[in-house]
């Protein structure tokens, strides 16, 4: 039977079957319907379903400190804003890094084997933040390091929807990657809608710490801090036990640096992690920074009761933007949506408090509204959730139609190897993409936080912001949208 050779495996069941059994896949062919319809789907799901509560908790040890740094000032903690949105900050700076070399893990290290152990790593931060938030003497430098460690968990996005790109044949890729970073990102709402929970209860009992005294109005109020970081640490080894005993490499997965850096000389991987540091950096700069950014302009308001909706619309539908680009295209969906992502942000500055720094709309209530820019808000989280998906659905069409290109008119044996190889080459875009769009994360909360220093107020980093959205409409209409782009897809 030769490598490609699905009809030898119909008619030899028997060496397909142990081919198929145990950790590594040496026999995989999602694209065709009779191999996918008798065993593929049943593998693929259940990796897809091991690997996005892991993905989950990546993403909540990821945003940590965006509840976090919220609740420092009370504890004692004496930071400026700008301090304290560096920290939220600083885990989006370090994880968008680490995306870049988590990118190639895959077809180096094996799907399996990287995700138990990225997985494992997560005990590392979340056990320090526990143990550094229980003590108001801990050194700024100490705390922004545990930032940047929870930086671990935004490494962990590129691998992941790197590896179940592989499972999935192209027609069910958008869905598929869907689901799993829409499950994924569900990380970020939980984390800022739990810890306000658990911190109220010494829940975890004596593994948990003594509590904090803090004050609440005129009254004492005693909450654990560390259990926002701690509450993840059995579930942490639980994912990372169950990847390693149930998740499966894919033989046809393996593949160099060099092979895999061919995505460097493509035109379209660059165009694609523009597009995706507008959709995703979106999401994870805006969750990252929604909670300050509350604070500072509403600060009757608290942050923790409202924030976590918008991560949790963002992330629930993602699979929605997957879906629908599966149907529609999903250069179609993506220009429309930066096409309302610029809009929305116009309508946040309409309700902001108008301040000093003179860069806010002469429209709305001077004193702001908070309903109003709550809903907008919602609105700019939705978007960046629908954009998630689409955008992952265009890259492993376009590396498909480029090596189907390149490859047409040659025999079936080149052929499958193109097809092969634009496999690989659009796994590798969707890790790189992710990394750069993770650089969002970093770049919106720092971009409040100088905004404010200098200004005043967020007006100009907003201003920037619809900007950004309008470029990013008109490359994706010119390069994949239009009638006669370059990549329709």
């Amino acid at each position: 039977m030769t490598h490609h050779g699905v009809s030898a495996a119909i008619d030899d069941p028997q060496p397909a079957a142990r081919r198929l059994r145990g950790q590594t896949l040496t026999l995989w062919t999602p694209e065709d319907q009779a191999f996918w319809q008798r065993q593929g789907e049943a593998i693929a799901r259940l990796n897809l379903w091991i690997s996005a509560p892991a993905l989950f908790l990546a993403f909540a040890v990821w945003q940590v400190w965006s509840v976090v740094a919220v609740n420092l000032p009370a504890l004692g903690f004496r930071y400026s804003t700008n301090q304290l949105f560096w920290l939220a900050a600083a885990p989006s700076l370090s994880g968008a890094t680490l995306r870049i070399f988590y990118a190639f893990m895959i077809p180096l290290v094996g799907g399996r084997r990287w995700t138990a152990l990225s997985t494992a790593s997560l005990l590392i931060p979340a056990i320090g933040v526990g143990l550094a938030v229980q003590d108001s003497a801990t050194s700024y430098p100490t705390l922004l390091i545990l930032a940047l460690l929870c930086g671990l968990g935004g490494g962990n996005f590129s691998s992941s929807m790197a590896n179940i790109a592989y499972f999935f044949p192209t027609a069910r890729k958008g869905s598929a990657l869907g689901i799993n970073a829409g499950l994924g990102n569900l990380g970020v709402s939980a984390v800022q809608f739990l810890s306000p929970i658990v911190v109220s209860m010494g829940m975890l009992g004596i593994f948990g710490g003594n509590p904090q005294t803090i004050l609440e109005g005129s009254a004492r109020i005693q909450i654990w801090t560390q259990n926002a970081a701690f509450i993840w640490v059995p579930w942490i080894a639980l994912a990372a036990l169950t990847a390693w005993f149930g998740m499966n490499n894919v033989a046809d997965a393996k593949g160099s640096f060099g092979a895999q850096a061919e995505i460097f000389v493509r035109k379209h991987n660059w165009l694609m992690c523009v597009l995706y540091l507008g959709t995703f950096g979106s999401f994870i700069g805006f969750s990252a920074g929604f909670p300050l950014l509350i604070k500072n302009e509403f600060p009757g308001v608290n942050p923790l009761a409202y924030a976590w909706l918008g991560p949790l619309v963002g992330a629930a539908i993602r699979p929605f933007g997957g879906w629908l680009s599966d149907k529609i295209g999903g250069g179609v969906v993506t220009f429309w949506n930066f096409a309302v992502m610029a809009l929305a942000v116009l309508g946040v500055l309409v309700f902001l408090p108008k301040g000093a720094g003179g860069w806010a709309l002469p429209f709305g209530p001077a004193a702001g509204s908070f309903a109003g820019f709550f809903v907008v808000f919602l609105i700019l989280f939705l978007n960046t959730g629908i954009g998630n998906g689409s955008t992952f659905r265009m890259i492993p069409v376009i590396f498909n139609t480029l090596k189907a290109r390149e490859s047409a008119g040659q025999d079936a044996q080149k052929r499958a190897d193109a097809a092969r190889e634009g496999v690989i080459l659009g796994a590798a875009c969707i890790g790189f993409t992710a990394a750069i769009g993770a650089y969002g994360g970093f770049f919106i909360p720092k971009s409040y936080g100088t905004s404010i220093t200098v200004t005043g107020g967020p007006e100009a980093a907003l201003w920037s912001f619809a900007v950004f959205y309008a470029i990013c409409a008109m490359m994706t209409w010119w390069y994949y949208s239009r009638r006669r782009a370059e990549m329709p897809c």
